[in-house]
């Protein structure tokens, strides 16, 4: 198909609106997919027009994840929904060592969003999806009539292979093993709340949005025994080492003085009353290993430009109730339990 070919006129990128047209099946959509989703996302899986994709994979276990964002508001400082669906789901399969290599994309679109938007949204996903080495290669349009959605909300599930020798799981953690974070907590969340809210501070703060595979790749180059990975985004740091406490069956000692949080967003969390820990992240990664090798894991994260601030921030401890508690910066202990209810909604 010749894209765009077959139409008396072409899309209005800069002043039209998602039609109910655009999700019938008929050649509304086919003008939507053709002369936007096609033009940005192409590919030699994606521009075959099947219902599928049909790819090979290199030899390894091949892993899959799924995320679904709804984030409020669509453009945020340090990125949007169509980065976000990227990275986050990047970052699902990257959290098991895999390379990840292919993304499927769903969209659901509210009757009368800007295409003008929407197009932003597209060319920012696909500069995402270019940048983390990973292709879209099949995807699906949904439209819903005026009020029964937020303008987008985008679907990705990725696939990627892990390599030999590499198993990095949450049941492997073992008493012992230290507690490592890539960088600053809490950037994500308090900028997309600074937003709502209509703060304003000294500085920008802008959400740490980005994909981690080529991170991820040289921590497993160098300390292939990484005993588990994982992005800590809805609930933050607490909820993520609570549910690898309950997976792997120990208690966490982590230290307030060794968390990496900028002050600024410290500042924004005491003004707003969040607490740093149970703030979203969406460029960060928590990452054990054994003790031995917790210094040379951080001086090659440290090395890499998106681990710059990566610390080691506790200890994997042994206790039969699978608590997480924190030092104070005071010297006194505090529970680091799971949030009760929501505290930030939206926000991914």
């Amino acid at each position: 198909m010749t894209k765009g070919s077959q139409y008396s006129h072409r899309l209005d990128l800069e002043n039209g609106r998602v039609e109910m047209a655009h999700g019938s099946g008929g050649k509304a959509m086919a003008q939507l997919i053709d002369e936007l989703f096609l033009q940005a996302f192409s590919n030699p899986w994606l521009d075959k027009m099947n219902d599928q994709a049909c790819f090979s994979l290199p030899a390894g276990r091949v892993v899959m994840a799924t995320d679904s964002h709804v984030i409020s508001p669509l453009f945020f400082p340090g990125g949007d929904i169509g980065s976000l669906s990227v990275h986050g789901t990047v970052n699902d399969v990257a959290m098991s060592g895999a390379v990840p290599k292919y993304l499927s994309a769903g969209f659901i679109l509210e009757e009368g969003f800007a295409l003008s938007s929407l197009k932003q949204l597209v060319e920012s996903m696909a500069h995402a999806a270019e940048a983390a080495g990973v292709a879209i290669v099949t995807g699906d349009t949904k439209v819903v009539e005026r009020g029964k959605g937020d303008g987008c909300f985008i679907t990705t599930t990725g696939v990627g292979v892990v390599p030999e020798g590499l198993n990095i799981s949450g049941d492997q953690v073992a008493v012992g093993d230290k507690i490592l974070v890539s960088g600053t907590l809490g950037d994500h969340g308090v900028a997309i709340m600074s937003l709502r809210e209509g703060l304003s501070f000294e500085t920008t703060i802008e959400s740490d949005s980005q994909s981690l595979q080529d991170l991820v790749a040289a921590m497993v180059e160098v300390v292939p025994d990484i005993s588990c990975m994982r992005d800590p985004t809805r609930g933050g740091l607490a909820a993520t080492l609570n549910e690898i406490a309950q997976s792997a069956g120990v208690g966490m000692q982590i230290y307030e003085a060794q968390i990496p949080v900028k002050p600024q967003v410290s500042a924004a969390c005491e003004f707003l009353g969040l607490d740093p820990l149970y703030v979203a992240n969406e460029g960060k990664l928590i990452a054990f290993c054994p003790a031995d090798q917790a210094e040379q894991l951080l001086a090659v994260m440290r090395e890499h430009p998106k681990g710059r601030d990566a610390a080691i921030i506790g200890d994997v401890t042994e206790d039969s109730l699978k608590f997480v508690q924190m030092e104070t910066t005071f010297g006194g202990k505090r529970m680091v339990d799971w949030i009760n209810g929501e505290q930030l909604p939206r926000i991914c």
